[in-house]
């Protein structure tokens, strides 16, 4: 039989196949899947705390009261406002997960709704593993379909779509509800601007906070017999972002999954690469270190298109600020959340060192990779960095991952971090799903 050639048709054989597979039937799945899960859950309990993010806790229990709670913000939250902050957790401080065919990440947007559904109701680990892996190769593949524009933000666009299959699988939904909960979602498919990014907004995370909502929605909608347009996905791509409305999906038997990637460091992915190369001249000239005179960054095209904020005042901008990443693994050796607060953006030193970074984009660059020069008393340094940490062709080891998730989440949970850990990572699938 060949491929289906139009999105409608790539898009009803995806998810039939999706609906008619265990994705825990494939152990390598298995285990990737328990990974993201794992450290999307890191990535929010380190961000959950955060000023902001509490006070939007207080405001949504005021409006609404529910029966959940999270670690960091306190009970009396409904399942929706559950997700939405999930998913503004997640992406907060950088240090996720993506799918560079996608340009985006599939994995934030499912696994928010679907952690806040299995917080509401007894939940197996091995289910809410499925609704995972189901709803990141629907936005996996819709999102390298669905190009955005100049001037767009990834999130909360074409990623809804993952949110709303995996909300879908985990609520039982058939195959032909869930392509009615697609359509729907395909006839309100928000469109984000990049704008807050460059001049230091947080507003950019509530896109994400957006796309678990509305998932929870339409799936409720559909599963109570509304329906939506088949054809919906494919005139909302046309209308939106002017591409031809039919395209074929990449069809159903690969695991988009395993070509994603867990990041390493806080920040955007671009920031990495000079990240990389900061910490080889710490390596290379070991401590104490010596006094830095000059910095020379050379990169690719597109990490300065997206990451050329300069003296950023806010936690997002640092986040795309090349400059500030260099700058702050030079001095501290690392590029964690702390690297975003409000104490780590005010620190002279660190204001002062990138400061003196030249960014310099190389035109030979084809493929993501950074070269810096470092002049220091101690002479002349050059190093580059040809992939980073966690690159999907160099994958985080399950290790890796696992340490990532315990210093991420041991502020929050303390001791019971681990156990968090040993249940996502180890414990059988017919294990029920819990945060300790």
């Amino acid at each position: 039989m060949s491929a289906p050639s139009s999105l409608a048709d790539s898009l009803a054989a995806t998810v039939d196949w999706l609906w008619r597979v265990d994705p825990m039937s494939d152990a390598a799945v298995t285990a990737r899947a328990r990974l993201l899960l794992l450290d999307c859950l890191g990535c929010a309990l380190a961000a959950l705390a955060k000023p902001e993010l509490a006070r939007l806790a207080a405001a949504l229990r005021a409006r609404d009261v529910g029966a959940l709670a999270l670690p960091g913000v306190g009970g009396g939250l409904t399942t929706a406002n559950a997700a939405a902050l999930l998913a503004m957790a997640i992406c907060w401080d950088e240090a996720c997960e993506g799918l560079p065919r996608a340009h985006g990440r599939p994995g934030i947007h499912a696994a928010a709704p679907v952690l806040a559904l299995a917080l509401a109701r007894p939940t197996t680990l091995g289910v809410l593993l499925g609704a995972l892996v189901a709803g990141y190769e629907i936005g996996g593949r819709l999102g390298a379909a669905y190009r955005i524009r100049p001037g767009m933000h990834v999130d909360g666009t074409w990623g809804t779509f993952g949110a709303v299959a995996a909300a879908a699988r985990l609520d039982g939904l058939s195959a032909a509800t869930t392509l009615d909960a697609l359509a729907s979602a395909a006839c309100q498919l928000p469109f984000s601007l990049y704008l807050p990014i460059t001049e230091g907004h947080l507003t950019r995370n509530t896109y994400l906070g957006h796309a678990a909502a509305l998932a929870l929605l339409v799936t409720g909608a559909a599963a109570a017999g509304i329906t939506a347009p088949a054809a919906a996905p494919a005139l909302q791509r046309r209308l939106a972002l002017g591409l031809e409305p039919d395209v074929a999906l990449t069809p159903p038997g690969t695991w988009l999954l395993l070509e994603g990637y867990l990041k390493a460091f806080a920040g955007t992915r671009h920031v990495h690469y000079g990240a990389a190369c900061a910490l080889a001249w710490r390596e290379a000239l070991g401590t104490p270190l010596p006094a830095i005179r000059a910095l020379r960054l050379e990169v690719y095209q597109e990490a300065q298109t997206y990451c050329a904020n300069r003296a950023p005042r806010t936690a997002i901008q640092a986040q795309f600020s090349l400059s500030y990443g260099l700058a702050r693994a030079l001095l501290a050796g690392s590029l964690e959340p702390d690297a975003y607060t409000a104490a780590a953006l005010a620190d002279p030193a660190l204001q002062a060192l990138e400061a003196v970074v030249e960014i310099v984009v190389d035109p030979s660059m084809t493929a993501r990779a950074a070269r810096l020069t470092v002049v220091s008393d101690a002479g002349t340094w050059q190093g580059r960095s040809q992939d980073s940490p966690a690159d999907p062709e160099r994958p985080l080891s399950p290790a890796a991952v696992e340490a990532k998730f315990l210093r991420y989440a041991t502020p929050a949970l303390g001791p019971r971090a681990q156990g968090l850990a040993d249940l996502v990572l180890r414990a059988a699938p017919e294990t029920r799903f819990a945060l300790g």
